[in-house]
């Protein structure tokens, strides 16, 4: 989407960006106790997120795995979003409004089919990362949320209606962030 954007026009926006404190872990969900250990084999916390995972490679979601999540915990939410778009709020990459806590991990790729919610190019589904060249790193927020019941939301929901469906219902959360800029 931003991908097609001049390196001129990227240098221009690089001061422009949205803000950690806009994503929903730190704006709807701030007051949200923390303990969630949210982790992918693929790229530590802070650190580059392989091609692959983007738009300059396959495109697949990353595998992640979890542990910590609070006893109660029904059902979780992933919410993926871009705190360094150069938009007034995150772009949204990914909503997965129900995550079976079960199994402590998905695989590489299993986030792109099923009852995912909208991204921001308003499909369903893994919108690989693809930040503006000449814009510099963005930071990709993987946001885990453990949920005291599940979410019976309809495919397609947007960012919006996630947080919504969420509320009063979070019990945790979890941060995982990867790194991507365009060489």
């Amino acid at each position: 989407m931003l991908e097609k954007l001049p390196h001129a026009v990227g240098e221009a926006l690089s001061g422009f960006r949205a803000g950690l404190e806009t994503i929903a872990y730190r704006s709807a969900f701030a007051g949200t106790a923390e303990g969630i250990a949210l982790t992918s084999p693929a790229f530590a916390d802070g650190a580059p997120m392989p091609a692959r995972f983007t738009a300059d490679g396959a495109g697949v979601a990353p595998p992640l795995a979890w542990a910590g999540l609070p006893v109660g915990t029904a059902g979780l939410a992933l919410l993926v979003e871009d705190a360094d778009a150069p938009t007034p709020q995150p772009l949204v990459h990914l909503i997965a409004p129900d995550i079976d806590p079960a199994p402590g991990a998905v695989a590489e790729g299993a986030l792109s089919g099923g009852e995912l919610g909208r991204n921001s190019v308003l499909q369903t589904g893994w919108l690989p990362p693809d930040p503006p060249s000449g814009h510099g790193t963005h930071r990709y927020c993987f946001q885990l949320y453990a949920l005291s019941a599940a979410l019976a939301v309809p495919g397609g929901l947007g960012r919006s209606g996630l947080i919504e469906a969420m509320r009063g219902r979070v019990l945790a959360k979890g941060l995982l962030i990867g790194t991507y800029a365009r060489p």
